[in-house]
């Protein structure tokens, strides 16, 4: 197939690639806008390729996506560009509903076109799945449940809000024009060549700086973390296997709590880096207490017996197993760290964090 993925730079996006490239005969063009957490080089290992190409383009651009659609003559969209950093969303909505609202949309509108005008054989085998988030579904306070395919849509940020407007829009063009759309909602996603804004990666970068760990209120929020390799693993199977018009939700049943996480992370340091930033005697001595953000929900779990009965998918890891994985290739790493280590990534989290 000729697979089009879009936010094909970040941290989700490049491990689906890696994993298509690697393990499949798929061709794959990324389309990417790159902003600040597109990097290219968490793609090094298959730029070389020659199944693998890269477009730098917006996906709101839409003379340029149609004709990478003319070009590339794609079989199957795997679209994942969106803004993605809840807190971001806070401080600057208006990317978000452009990004991920208005951006979907033109996508929707190019591959139905593109869709209608393919030849029947073409059009019966033609996907577009669209990769969301369990944060469209809110919050889990006070419950002991869990978010399954038919959980009421309740959304608590703007950029969650986001989110939840593009799964509707895909799925009003599977009913209003019949395009053979399938969707994901994910949990937290955890592992190597993951943004330094989020907690796992930021947390244990930090650490091995001397640096303090910041921790959202008193920590006791509850994530689902799923490694992201085998997330990848999951939306390839999805688009291949899955079936057109259902949704399917990816998680790990890994339930922590964000000071759990934070302190994990620290026990394995212990253990990985013993040599430490002078002056520090402990990695957890670093862990401070900031101000909770507006809105934070507390408590995300996800169902993901669908994907288990009806595709076979169940996670690899283990959030002990990837998370010592995930730390070790930080540790390995550091020249990537360095390099995506940006002055405007810099200069967010010293306002963010420390203001």
């Amino acid at each position: 197939m000729n697979i089009l993925i879009t936010g094909g730079a970040g941290f989700i996006g490049s491990a689906l690639i890696r994993f298509i490239v690697q393990h499949t005969n798929h061709r794959v063009l990324n389309l990417d806008k790159l902003t600040y957490a597109g990097n290219l080089e968490s793609l090094s290992s298959v730029v070389a390729n020659p199944r693998y190409h890269f477009s730098h383009t917006d996906i709101t651009d839409y003379q340029a996506v149609t004709q990478i659609f003319n070009d590339f003559q794609p079989d199957a969209v795997m679209h994942l560009a969106a803004e993605t950093h809840v807190d971001r969303s806070i401080t600057g909505a208006a990317q978000f509903i452009q990004t991920n609202i208005v951006g979907t949309f033109q996508l929707l509108e190019i591959s139905r076109l593109y869709w209608e005008n393919l030849e029947k054989s073409k059009q019966s085998l033609f996907r577009f799945h669209h990769i969301s988030t369990d944060e469209v579904f809110g919050d889990l306070v006070n419950t002991d449940s869990y978010f399954t395919e038919s959980t009421p849509y309740a959304p608590s940020s703007p950029y969650s809000a986001s989110k939840a407007a593009s799964d509707h829009l895909v799925r009003a063009w599977l009913r209003t024009y019949g395009l053979p759309v399938i969707l994901t909602n994910c949990s937290n996603n955890y592992g190597p060549y993951h943004f330094p804004e989020k907690l796992i990666p930021l947390t244990i970068i930090n650490a091995l700086a001397g640096k303090p760990l910041p921790v959202y209120g008193n920590g006791e929020q509850i994530r689902d973390w799923l490694y992201v390799e085998d997330h990848a693993r999951a939306l390839y199977l999805v688009l291949t296997q899955g079936k057109i018009g259902e949704s399917y939700n990816i998680g790990a049943h890994n339930e922590q709590r964000n000071i759990d996480v934070v302190q994990k992370i620290c026990s394995i340091l212990e253990q990985l880096a013993p040599v430490k930033p002078q002056g520090i005697s402990h990695y957890k001595n670093l862990i401070t207490y900031v101000k909770d953000r507006p809105g934070h929900d507390v408590r995300y779990a996800i169902d993901a017996s669908k994907i288990k009965m009806e595709l076979g998918w169940t996670p690899k890891e283990n959030f002990d197993s990837g998370l010592t994985k995930t730390v070790s290739w930080y540790i390995e790493n550091p020249e990537w760290v360095e390099n995506i280590q940006s002055g405007e990534y810099l200069n967010w989290i010293n306002k963010h964090y420390n203001s």
